[in-house]
C-alpha cells in the first residue's frame, strides 16, 4: 500500500462519519489520481463524482479545475482532501462549492495547517522516514532539501511554503466560516501515513505528550 493509499483508507472512516446520510449527490474536490474518496463513496451509496486534472479515467470522474468543470446536481456534501491549501483563490473555491450544495447540504474538509510544522515536529518526522531504499514520498523529499539548504528549519520552511504557495491552515479555516455554519473543527495526526511504522495511534500518543503539533484539519460546516 503506498502512503497515498494508506492515508485514504485511514481517513475514509473519519470523513464518513461526517457525511449526512445517503443516498445522494458528493462531489469530492481535488481528488488526485487515485480517485479520492469517490469509490468508497460510491460502495457506501452516494452518486459521487471527483473532479481534478488529474483524475482516473471514467464517469466518475472530470479531469478538469473545479474552477471550470460543468455545474453538477445539487449535492449533499462536498469533500475536499488536502486539497485547498493548494488552490490559487480558495475563497472563490468555497464559493463554487456553496453554490454546488443543496440547502443544508454539508462541506468535509481535511486540511493541513502547515503553520504548525515547527522544527519539533519536522525532526520526529524526519527520524521516522522509511529507508533511503524504500518511496519516501513527499516528506522524505523535504528532508532531503532541508539537510542540504544550510538554513534554519523556519526560514527554509518558510521559503519552500512560499515557492509552493501554500496557503495556512488559519487562513482555509477563515474563508470556510465566511461561508459554512461551522459544525466541528479538530486537529490531529497528519504525518503517519508517510512514515515507517508509524500509527494515526503513535502519532496521537506524540501530540499528546507535546513532542508534536497536531497539523491535520478536520472541518465540517453546513450551507
Amino acid at each position: 500500500m503506498t502512503p497515498d493509499e494508506r492515508w485514504l483508507a485511514e481517513l475514509w472512516p473519519l470523513v464518513r462519519a461526517l457525511l449526512p446520510a445517503g443516498p445522494g449527490a458528493v462531489v469530492e474536490i481535488g481528488c488526485g489520481p487515485l480517485g479520492g474518496f469517490v469509490p468508497m463513496l460510491r460502495g457506501a451509496g452516494y452518486d459521487a463524482a471527483g473532479i481534478d486534472p488529474r483524475a482516473p479515467e471514467g464517469p466518475s470522474y472530470q479531469r478538469i479545475e473545479f474552477e471550470a468543470c460543468e455545474p453538477p446536481e445539487p449535492a449533499v456534501a462536498v469533500v475536499a482532501c488536502t486539497s485547498l491549501h493548494h488552490m490559487a483563490d480558495v475563497g472563490a473555491v468555497l464559493d463554487l462549492a456553496n453554490e454546488a450544495l443543496a440547502a443544508g447540504g454539508s462541506i468535509v474538509v481535511v486540511e493541513w495547517a502547515r503553520e504548525r510544522f515547527d522544527e519539533a515536529t519536522a525532526r520526529w518526522c524526519f527520524d521516522r522516514l522509511p529507508p533511503p531504499t524504500a518511496e519516501r514520498g513527499w516528506l522524505g523529499a523535504l528532508g532531503d532539501e532541508w539537510r542540504t539548504s544550510g538554513q534554519a528549519w523556519e526560514a527554509f520552511c518558510d521559503d519552500w511554503a512560499r515557492a509552493e504557495d501554500m496557503h495556512t491552515g488559519v487562513d482555509i479555516i477563515r474563508e470556510l466560516d465566511a461561508r459554512f455554519g461551522r459544525q466541528l473543527l479538530a486537529y490531529g495526526p497528519y504525518f503517519f501515513a508517510e512514515l515507517a511504522d508509524v500509527s494515526q495511534a503513535n502519532e496521537q500518543a506524540a501530540i499528546d505528550a507535546g513532542e508534536i503539533q497536531a497539523n491535520r484539519i478536520i472541518y465540517a460546516g453546513r450551507r
